[in-house]
């Protein structure tokens, strides 16, 4: 595996591997199989005799079907993936690059990133959407030739500077880029030459960074991209359902003044896609690496990263989704519902903590089912989902460095639960998280206040275990214990792997205590 430090090699262009014909039959054969063992899983689990404690069980069975629909629908992407051709772009395109700043970011990056686009060899202006009322901001844009249009106080954030900047401008074509990502020379020649169809709205590229070897939690929350940027959004093009992020996306201006500009809203990105594909845009995924950024490399930064996503994908699901359904296509219905669904893992993560607790502390028992039967369905839905997992990484953009299993991100992933719970609830309710552009150096972090939800579980679980041990050998007459041995087993099972789940967390907490604090 490639190291992440080598700054000669990971600032090079890369462009995700071919798919040829063999790929599609294997991967046809993975995905057949793989149905017919939920449809086995299926017709086991939804036996009217398994059902123990109705509701326990819906609960029970929303958090397992909610896993099972994910990894179908993931299957039903990769089954679509494909790869736009290369098309040279004409001569003579009107592009602007548009590069937001605000206050407390570091202007050191600036200095890197401006170079950089400066460099970007298809002709084109930059401009920098500035509110930090620094003076050097307007002096580094005339040094690094871009334009600086101050915008200050304008409502909705870095989506309300890119609405008032097309206003002040006037080119045909917009990149939107973060001032953390450092664009390659070829950027436009990559992706201009997609708008010869008339009919794209917008042109996103693959979002690779950096800094994963930084910490545990950089390279935990890079993981969580990589098959996105990767097979995900190569499926997505193959049903026209490619999305806008936040960053390296090229719109054709005449899109965005077709829906009134830019959306706002925690999920700017995610609002205005679903926007251009009502509207009846196309949109195109290059699967290729053209910049890096960076990724949060310090725990409270990355929760804090995360509770804006959920808050933000959630309003996307509840308003944005419901309004234009009838406008989107299939393929873009089951897209955006996948999209929008992804943060629900606080509830079913929660749903998985409190089964095992209710039935050995109070007896209250979801389903009437051996665990070894359970296991012996179960598991050939995960094996399967794992092994073609692991077959589209064939199409990572940096196979080399992005290859694994990725168990970083999924212990991040259900560690910060109660935060993608706390996005869901502050969108049921309305309550407003302010937008504040992701933290972009490394902090220290106080193990306790980062820990205290790990922590608690891990108790929680601990306690459970030795008073079930202790309950069955001295309190239980010994008839009982015989027939509740294997129950009681399994759901100490769930508890151990409920203390694993939260491990990544709680490292990601101790390792940030001995960082460095570093200040502008």
């Amino acid at each position: 595996m490639q190291p992440w430090s080598d700054d000669s090699e990971i600032f090079r262009h890369r462009r995700a591997a071919p798919i040829r014909g063999w790929h599609r039959w294997a991967l046809m054969t993975l995905i057949f199989l793989g149905l017919q063992s939920v449809v086995v899983f299926a017709l086991w689990w939804f036996q009217p005799r398994h059902i123990n404690q109705p509701v326990l069980f819906a609960l029970l069975s929303l958090a397992t079907w909610y896993g099972v629909f994910r990894i179908i629908v993931g299957w039903y992407n990769a089954f679509h993936i494909e790869h736009p051709p290369y098309i040279e772009p004409p001569e003579g395109m009107s592009v602007a690059i548009f590069i937001t700043s605000s206050p407390g970011e570091p202007y050191e990056m600036f200095v890197r990133t401006l170079e950089a686009a400066r460099q970007i060899r298809y002709p084109h202006q930059t401009y920098l959407l500035d509110d930090t009322r620094d003076p050097r901001f307007a002096e580094l844009a005339a040094e690094k030739g871009a334009v600086h249009l101050e915008i200050v106080g304008v409502p909705g954030a870095k989506a309300g500077k890119i609405n008032e900047a097309l206003r002040r401008t006037d080119e045909d074509f917009i990149l939107v880029l973060d001032p953390d990502h450092i664009p390659f020379p070829e950027f436009l020649d990559r992706v201009l030459g997609q708008f010869e169809n008339p009919e794209v709205g917008f042109v996103q590229v693959s979002q690779a960074y950096h800094n994963p070897g930084e910490s545990f939690v950089a390279r935990a929350a890079a993981e969580q991209t990589f098959a996105f940027y990767g097979p995900i959004m190569q499926g997505m093009h193959g049903t026209g359902t490619t999305v806008a992020i936040g960053a390296n996306c090229t719109f054709r201006r005449e899109a965005l003044e077709s829906i009134g500009g830019h959306g706002i809203g925690l999920a700017e990105d995610l609002v205005t896609s679903i926007r251009l594909h009502a509207a009846g845009w196309k949109s195109v995924y290059v699967p290729e690496i053209v910049s890096r950024g960076l990724v949060p490399a310090d725990l409270s930064s990355f929760a804090k990263q995360q509770l804006k996503w959920s808050r933000g994908v959630h309003e996307v699901l509840f308003r944005e989704y419901p309004r234009l359904f009838t406008r989107l296509t299939p393929h873009q219905r089951i897209s955006y519902l996948m999209i929008g669904s992804y943060y629900f893992v606080g509830v079913t993560s929660l749903i998985y903590f409190t089964i095992p607790l209710l039935y050995l502390w109070l007896g209250q028992n979801p389903a009437a089912m051996l665990i070894m039967d359970y296991l012996r369905h179960a598991v050939p839905v995960g094996l399967f989902g794992l092994l073609i997992y692991r077959f589209v990484h064939e199409w990572l953009c940096d196979p080399a460095r992005e290859r694994g299993w990725h168990w970083r991100g999924t212990l991040l992933k259900i560690g910060l639960w109660n935060i993608h719970l706390h996005g869901l609830v502050l969108a049921l309710a309305r309550v407003d998280v302010p937008y504040i552009p992701t933290e972009k150096r490394r902090r220290t972090g106080r193990f306790l206040v980062m820990a205290r939800v790990p922590l608690t579980v891990i108790a929680l679980s601990a306690a459970t275990i030795v008073w079930t041990i202790y309950s069955r050998l001295y309190l239980l007459p010994e008839a009982e214990v015989r027939i509740t041995t294997e129950v009681t087993f399994g759901m100490m099972a769930f508890l151990t792997a409920n203390v694993i789940m939260m491990s990544g967390r709680l490292y990601a907490a101790w390792q940030d205590r001995t960082l460095v604090r570093s200040e502008s």
